[in-house]
């Protein structure tokens, strides 16, 4: 379980990047958090830095989309999944489970 940061501090539409190895980036998507790798699995973008919007995250670089709820791409160029993470909140910090293997966390 990582530490990210107060829940105040991740508003709606907001993200954070988490310096692991590999680098996971923690959204505030209306109201829900979800957790994702941050890297593009078309090219080497943050998806930190992309376009949000509801629960979809556009990577900053070449505009492919994903679904933060299960980390399927919805656009070319991305042809494959990024793995997703649990997010919990406890006292008010937020939390995320890094994922034990590749694809979807459970």
């Amino acid at each position: 379980m990582i530490p990210v940061c107060r829940i105040e501090d991740l508003p709606e539409g907001g993200s954070v990047r988490i310096d692991t190895a590999p680098p996971i980036a923690v959204f505030n998507a209306d109201g829900e958090l979800y957790a994702i790798d941050d890297t593009c699995t078309h090219q080497d973008a943050s998806l930190s830095e992309g376009y949000l919007e509801g629960c979809l995250v556009e990577c900053p670089l070449h505009e492919a989309s994903f679904d933060l709820r299960n980390g399927q791409p919805t656009c070319l160029p991305a042809r494959r999944p990024v793995r997703t993470h649990r997010v919990t909140v406890e006292d008010g910090m937020v939390h995320v489970h890094p994922a034990a293997e590749e694809g979807t966390a459970a």
